[in-house]
């Protein structure tokens, strides 16, 4: 029985190489994803750990800062 989903008539090889494929790409993507996340929430926490009223303001005065602003007011 066992052996039978291990071989698969012959199609084993093919079939689990391709399952193990498919495991270590989204492992290796799930991986980079975090490091990446990771990164930024850093860069963000340096950047903006201390944000008290007057640097929120200033934030909120940004250009940049309105139009993402205004862009996710709509969710």
């Amino acid at each position: 029985m066992i052996e039978n989903l291990f071989f698969m008539d012959g199609y084993g090889q093919y079939v689990w190489s391709a399952f193990s494929f498919t495991l270590v790409s989204f492992l290796t993507l799930f991986l980079v994803v975090k490091v990446q996340y990771n990164r930024e929430k850093n860069k963000f926490i340096a950047k903006f750990g201390s944000l008290n009223s007057e640097r929120s303001a200033i934030a909120k005065s940004q250009n940049i800062n309105k139009e993402i602003l205004s862009n996710t007011s709509s969710i």
